[in-house]
């Protein structure tokens, strides 16, 4: 604690130093008003009282002195060294600049002044260097109250005595966006107006004054301002931002202005639906507006789009294009003749040249309008109509018909009122599902019929395949049997040449046996080729009966038997030649006593020298003698051979 104390006592020269000081600065400012205001501050002086010869009080409603008097004086101590600033009659405050930030702007309020005008709310710019001259301000006409002028970034010696200055931001419209102006101070909008008159040069609303020497009207105003950053004064101008209107690609903007002088007509007396305008006028301007951005204002201008190219609008409940002009429509429900109702859905495609546009908006104002003045009802009744003069089957057999008939009226009528008419096109049709389930049994039934037709058709083509396929499987035995005919005819042309050989040498061994022999030798050659011929027609008949059924079998047995008869004949012929009547006769009552197995002959030689007999005989005997003993017969035969 002792170094304490003895560490402050050791300094006790400072505080000598500090009061003569002190008493200097208080001695210079009681005697001389010496004063002195820092770099960073300026002096706001208050007076406390007059001395004489001054004016001894302020005007009645002032509180600023510019003439000396007691109170808040207007002029201000810049920093430096001043003299005869008794403090006993003068009270000065350090007071420190006024900074405006960048990106900011200082509103001014005036607490002394002029009275404003009757009808403003703003007092109006005075030459004051920025009011850092409040007694110019006051001595130019500086208005009290809010003021139209404010200050930018920057320092600024104010007088707060008189000024109250509030920081606020600065205005900043963004990209692709407009500013839509509200002015609060001016003139009242004309009669008749929503809007108040375009005036120029005030550097978009920056320089308020000018706007109000130039006559500029309170309220909406028809200028807008585009992006970008801008020192307006709220208590003069009021901005709403939206956005840009777009006018897409495919359509056109028909502009109607609710602001102007009204302007002549420019459609002619032929077009009686509205007055189209030159642009700047009050009413449908005459141009649209192609594709792009543009800075509109909402409230004193209206842009409708219309489509330029070719667009669709769907009577269909479940289908809507994305224009969603066509959202309200639906399905259409026509009665027909005989009484059904059903429903069909239609397409009606149309084009408003960019020329007409225009007139389509002067008319009916907007596109909806259109539809739902125009199309909904021509289509809907057209069909309607169309429907009740016809059956529903009828309806549905003649759609093409029925639709380009739709194309050609509604075309017609949409002409009338500028719009071209494309295409009708007719959808779905839903008829009543009673009739339907009729429609679709008959049809199943005429179906069925075409199916059993091409059924029969099948079989009886299968039909002819198979009898074909029978006809080609025939052909091997067809060709067997023909084989078998040739080797038949062959084998009988060899008997034949060996009988006729062997009759030959039968006739040069032995005289008249051989010439019986001979006969005998060609009775049995004629009866053998007889056999044979009729065993080749026999085999000719049988192929022939495979191909030709059973009517041919007949045919040949019949041949076989008549061949056999003739060949039996020829031999019989020949018998009764070689031997006489009477012998053939007994030869025959043999033979056919021999079928009975009857021996009527003694098996002995039978000569012709004891007898008396001829050698003729003998052979008659042993003929006899064979067709007694078949077996012998056969066995002599094999010894022939």
């Amino acid at each position: 604690m002792e170094d304490f104390y003895f560490k402050i006592f050791r300094f006790w020269w400072i505080i000598p130093i500090l009061i003569l000081l002190f008493s200097y600065t208080y001695i210079l400012r009681f005697f001389f008003g010496m004063l002195i205001v820092p770099e960073d501050k300026i002096g706001l002086v208050t007076k406390k009282f007059v001395l004489f010869g001054e004016f001894k009080s302020l005007p009645d409603g002032r509180i600023i002195a510019t003439k000396g008097e007691a109170g808040f004086q207007a002029k201000t101590l810049a920093p430096g060294l001043y003299f005869g600033m008794w403090f006993w009659q003068y009270d000065v405050t350090m007071q420190s600049f006024t900074i405006i930030p960048e990106g900011k702007i200082g509103l001014v309020l005036a607490k002394d002044g002029a009275e404003i005008p009757t009808g403003n709310i703003l007092g109006q710019k005075a030459e004051c260097d920025n009011f850092q001259d409040a007694e110019k301000f006051l001595e130019n006409g500086g208005q009290r109250g809010r003021q139209t002028a404010y200050i930018t970034a920057g320092s600024y010696r104010i007088n707060t005595f008189l000024f109250q200055v509030s920081v606020t931001e600065m205005i900043r419209i963004q990209e692709s966006m407009v500013g839509i102006v509200t002015t609060l101070d001016g003139l009242p909008i004309d009669q008749g107006q929503i809007a108040g008159k375009l005036v120029e040069g005030h550097n978009n609303f920056q320089d308020f004054d000018v706007f109000l020497k130039n006559n500029g009207n309170r309220g909406l105003q028809p200028q807008v301002i585009l992006a970008g950053s801008y020192n307006l004064n709220p208590w003069a101008v009021q901005i709403e931002e939206i956005p840009m209107t777009e006018i897409p690609i495919g359509y056109v903007g028909v502009v109607i202005s609710y602001i102007g002088q009204e302007g002549s007509d420019l459609t002619g007396s032929e077009f009686k639906h509205g007055n189209i305008v030159e642009k700047g006028f009050k009413g449908v301007w005459l141009e649209p507006l192609g594709p792009g951005k543009y800075p509109i204002n909402k409230y004193t201008m209206k842009v409708e789009l219309v489509p330029t190219t070719n667009l669709v609008l769907n009577w269909a409940a479940a289908r809507s294009e994305a224009h969603n002009l066509d959202k309200n429509l639906s399905t259409i429900t026509v009665r027909s003749k005989d009484g059904f109702p059903f429903n069909l859905d239609v397409a009606q495609i149309i084009h408003v040249p960019t020329t007409e546009a225009p007139k389509v908006i002067a008319r009916f104002g907007n596109m909806v309008n259109l539809v739902s003045q125009v199309l909904e009802p021509t289509i809907g009744n057209y069909f309607r109509n169309s429907a009740q003069d016809s059956d529903v089957i009828a309806f549905l057999s003649t759609r093409k018909e029925r639709q380009e008939s739709a194309k050609a009226h509604i075309k017609k009528v949409l002409d009338e009122y500028n719009v071209n008419a494309v295409d009708t096109l007719i959808g779905d049709i839903v008829p009543p599902e009673s009739l339907m389930k009729t429609l679709t049994d008959r049809k199943i039934a005429e179906e069925q019929k075409v199916t059993f037709d091409t059924q029969m058709k099948a079989q009886e083509t299968r039909q002819g395949m198979e009898k074909q396929t029978a006809i080609a499987d025939m052909q091997k035995e067809i060709v067997q049997a023909q084989q078998s005919v040739e080797i038949a005819e062959r084998t009988a042309n060899a008997a034949v040449k060996k009988s006729e050989g062997e009759a030959t040498s039968i006739k040069l061994s032995v005289g008249a046996e051989a010439e019986a022999t001979k006969l005998r030798a060609h009775a049995e050659a004629e009866a053998t080729k007889a056999r044979a011929m009729a065993e080749s027609e026999a085999t000719k008949l049988k192929a022939a009966a495979l191909a030709e059924q059973i009517s041919l079998t007949g045919s040949a047995e019949a041949g076989k038997i008549l061949e056999i008869g003739k060949s039996t004949a020829e031999a019989y012929e020949l018998a009764v030649n070689a031997l006489g009547g009477e012998n053939f006769t007994r030869f025959k009552i043999t033979e056919e006593l021999s079928k009975g197995n009857i021996k009527l002959i003694p098996d002995v030689l039978i000569g012709g020298t004891n007898g008396g007999g001829s050698s003729i005989d003998g052979l008659l005997g042993l003929k006899l003698m064979e067709m007694m003993d078949p077996e012998k017969k056969n066995k002599a035969k094999s010894d022939k051979e």
